[in-house]
């Protein structure tokens, strides 16, 4: 199940990933995040996936992938911090990651919320502009 919130305090796209998580699924939430027009054109995320598993092969990480390109077209930079606690969701993150090559993106990975939410409130559009 995925669900997510945005955080007005904090300018962050909230998102909790539970349970089984299908390529479909989350192709939606990806298709919903590309066609809200009111979320900030720098776009901070996080992804809270400690309690979610993966029912998909990493060969169709790339179809994700694929999608994640067609979000950015819409955005003038996405920061993602994905936090993570099992070795099999962490190696499929971990591909994903090596899948993107989007210089309008960035994302790392965490094991705790703390550390991710201090990373995402560090990066600035100047962090973008040299990287």
């Amino acid at each position: 199940m995925v669900s997510a919130k945005f955080n007005h305090r904090t300018a962050i796209l909230e998102s909790k990933f539970e349970g089984e998580l299908t390529l479909k699924e989350l192709i939606a939430c990806s298709i919903t995040i590309k066609e809200n027009a009111s979320y900030p054109r720098f776009l901070k995320k996080l992804i809270d996936s400690k309690k979610a598993f993966v029912n998909f092969s990493s060969n169709e990480l790339s179809l994700l992938a694929d999608e994640h390109d067609k979000i950015v077209e819409k955005y003038d930079y996405i920061v993602t911090a994905i936090i993570l606690d099992t070795p099999r969701e962490t190696a499929f993150a971990m591909i994903y990651q090596n899948l993107i090559k989007n210089n309008k993106s960035k994302f790392q990975l965490f094991s705790t919320r703390e550390a991710a939410v201090r990373w995402l409130s560090n990066y600035t559009e100047l962090n973008c502009q040299h990287n």
